[in-house]
């Protein structure tokens, strides 16, 4: 499969079987993330897998898996992340949101569905999962087998945006929303 194939077929599932995720799958998926580039290699992400019953109760507080039977809390230590000198911009959420993506396509590569989660209080699953306080909570990936059948290639190629809409050469002009 190409990289372009595997991009194309992967999709946010909200309808996971309780089938549990293999180990030498869930270890395909941790190492995606090792190798993923971060700023000047700081790699200043952590990852909580959570697949027992009380820590996925745990979660459900404040995040929706969709009964996915296993999930990773994707945190890191903005005291450990590059920041820019410039405008002092801290990359902690931009090193995060590529070991996710990693994560994302690994999965989809072995044949997993994956949720990529942003909408959950960071303050819940810091007090419930140990997080320290100065650690970004960024995404919660959901990961396991689709319960209904898989979308065909590029369930979104219809809700694309144009390339000409976002795609600029040398300059940007007439900037159009």
């Amino acid at each position: 499969m190409t990289f372009l194939e595997l991009a194309k077929k992967r999709h946010s599932c909200r309808d996971f079987c309780s089938k549990k995720v293999e180990k030498e799958k869930l270890d395909a998926i941790l190492e995606a993330a090792q190798v993923a580039p971060t700023t000047i290699n700081k790699q200043p992400h952590k990852l909580i897998v959570v697949q027992e019953a009380s820590g996925l109760v745990k979660l459900a507080k404040t995040a929706e898996i969709y009964n996915a039977p296993l999930a990773i809390i994707v945190c890191g230590d903005a005291e450990a992340a590059w920041t820019r000198s410039f405008d002092e911009k801290n990359v902690i959420d931009i090193d995060i949101t590529v070991v996710t993506d990693y994560m994302m396509l690994a999965a989809t590569d072995i044949g997993l569905n994956s949720l990529w989660v942003s909408y959950f209080d960071p303050e819940v699953l810091k007090k419930e999962f140990n997080i320290p306080a100065h650690y970004c909570v960024l995404h919660v990936l959901a990961l396991g087998y689709s319960k209904g059948a898989e979308p065909s290639l590029n369930p979104r190629a219809k809700k694309r945006k144009p390339l000409d809409s976002f795609v600029f050469y040398e300059k940007m002009n007439n900037v159009i929303n």
